[in-house]
């Protein structure tokens, strides 16, 4: 039997759209997937630092205490729909709900189609805290030991794993990282007497380092202080508090390492040809 190079075509094109049918299905499913996790930590940010249960109640409106439907819980979707209100007493929302729910879905996807299967949940794990850290350390200025201290100890688990760094360079990471901001923090002290630094991001540095490696804290650092001191000239001049402005240094350290994972090859690219031309 002979087949016509036409139809050998025909065939090639709808197995390539096929191919594409699928790929763009479980790209959605897993940004769904992520806006999904993005509404649960949401709750997380709400009621960790008051040490309420994540749990128990159900979803409520902060304002009425009204009970929120399932309806009206739908990622993203149930608050454009309701224009960013409460259906009960109609008074709005905040944005961070729908920003978080976009964070986690864009994280999710990000990392999917970063890596490789076996690494999604431990990098996208990651991510997830620093989102809540990100939020928690704005609003409150704390960083929650029950986020980056069970991360140490997760990140050095995923470590071991084989699901993402060598474990060695995951040990180094937490105690080079850990170990770096405290000493920073203990000299800054020395010299002006003032806390510079607070435990907290002593301890979300060494949950960094055990998922990204002690390569990758040179970079986190930098790139942390150069946001940060952006940010803090800005606060300064809002503020009008000189250098008595006090800043949050966590949400920096946590862009800057969510930058470093989901561009590393481009940022060692880069600095290869910079210093090694």
């Amino acid at each position: 039997m002979s087949v016509k190079l036409g139809q050998v075509s025909l065939v090639d094109n709808r197995c390539i759209s096929v191919g594409r049918e699928i790929i763009f299905l479980v790209n959605a499913f897993v940004f769904i997937f992520g806006i999904i996790v993005g509404s649960f930590l949401n709750v997380v940010i709400l009621r960790l630092p008051a040490e309420q249960s994540i749990v128990s109640p159900g979803s409520h409106c902060p304002h009425c205490q009204m009970a929120i439907s399932w309806y009206d819980n739908i990622p993203l979707l149930s608050f454009i729909v309701l224009q960013g209100r409460c259906r009960g007493c109609t008074r709005p929302l905040s944005w961070q709900y729908p920003l978080v729910e976009l964070a986690g879905g864009v994280f999710a996807l990000a990392v999917w189609l970063c890596f490789p299967p076996a690494s999604f949940l431990p990098y996208f794990a990651f991510l997830a805290a620093l989102v809540v850290v990100v939020f928690v350390d704005c609003e409150y200025q704390i960083i929650p030991d029950v986020i980056t201290l069970p991360g140490v100890i997760v990140g050095l688990a995923f470590a071991l794993a084989g699901l993402t760094i060598g474990w060695r360079d995951s040990l180094l990471g937490v105690i080079l990282g850990g170990g770096v901001l405290y000493l920073i923090s203990a000299v800054y002290f020395l010299i002006t007497k003032r806390q510079g630094m607070g435990g907290g991001d002593i301890k979300l540095l060494a949950m960094i380092g055990a998922f990204l490696g002690y390569q990758a804290l040179p970079f986190i650092l930098f790139a942390s202080s150069l946001l940060g001191t952006c940010a803090g000239l800005y606060a300064m001049g809002q503020q009008g508090k000189g250098g008595k402005t006090v800043i949050p240094f966590g949400p920096f350290l946590a862009m800057a390492s969510a930058i470093y994972l989901l561009c590393s090859r481009q940022i060692d690219s880069f600095l290869v040809h910079f210093f090694l031309p």
